[in-house]
């Protein structure tokens, strides 16, 4: 599934093609998305500028006057800008066509994505309860401290939680507990102030580091220009059961945690 840096990538890659453009035309080839795609949606859209492309989360929001759409990429879903008149492919879904003819096309070929319009985003309840932005500073160790306090949870599992802080998906909490050597079995509460200092520094310096790379290469993840990300370069347990640890040399663990594969190390993780 695109994670956070895979859909801040997307944002990146299509937003210089589209801002500032007249949305002409709205296509829908296929309704049937994760929620079917709306049927007043060419209305809201066709005539109005797109004004800005943000990320909220794993949620992309095109802004128009009076509205947004808000779209997630589901466990394969893409976007890409491609001229209006590029032959379709199987499961591209649905066009929006600009006035300089280029079309922002969303592909998805299991149909988990969706794209929603709502007058009011922020409001809207699959966005309203999300918590942190965790590159922005009103996350940090001393708000994850806070929110830990009386949770008896897995750390890696309250990270992954979006009330608690949006965006960490798999492989980066196994990444960013790795780098702030706490094990992820570890319950929330136990956490001391120190070290959820530790661990909110690293969330942003993985989170970063994965954006600036593009992201991480998934089976069907493509950024904004279609060229996969680069990140898993530089991973240093995800994935890597039984080989030896980048610090210490023992083999990297994997264990089921909250019904997700987890990696780490059992010596330099405690």
């Amino acid at each position: 599934m695109p994670e956070l840096p895979e859909v801040e990538t997307t944002r990146r890659g299509i937003t210089p093609h589209l801002i500032g453009e007249r949305i002409q035309t709205v296509k829908v080839f296929d309704h049937r998305l994760r929620w079917p795609v709306p049927p007043d949606l060419a209305d809201n859209l066709e005539g109005r500028t797109l004004n800005s492309i943000r990320r909220r989360a794993k949620y992309l929001l095109l802004d128009v006057q009076g509205g947004s759409v808000i779209i997630h990429l589901g466990m394969s879903g893409r976007l890409q800008v491609v001229k209006s008149d590029h032959p379709r492919k199987k499961h591209d879904h649905v066009d929006l066509i600009f006035a300089h003819k280029h079309a922002l096309r969303l592909h998805d070929p299991r149909r988990f994505g969706f794209l929603l319009w709502s007058e009011a985003p922020e409001q809207h309840p699959l966005l309203v309860q999300l918590g942190p932005e965790p590159l922005l500073d009103d996350f940090s160790g001393d708000t994850l401290y806070a929110a830990s306090r009386g949770r008896r949870v897995a750390v890696k599992n309250f990270i992954m939680n979006a009330h608690v802080v949006v965006g960490v998906g798999n492989i980066y909490a196994s990444e960013a507990l790795f780098r702030a050597r706490i094990h992820p079995l570890k319950p929330a509460h136990k956490l001391s102030r120190p070290a959820c200092a530790r661990l909110a520094d690293e969330i942003k310096v993985v989170l970063a580091a994965a954006i600036e790379a593009g992201g991480t290469t998934l089976r069907d993840f493509y950024g904004g220009d279609g060229s996969p990300g680069y990140f898993t370069q530089s991973l240093n347990v995800y994935g890597r059961t039984g080989e030896p640890c980048f610090v210490c040399g023992k083999p990297v663990t994997q264990r089921v945690i909250g019904q997700r594969s987890s990696f780490y190390c059992t010596r330099c993780q405690k």
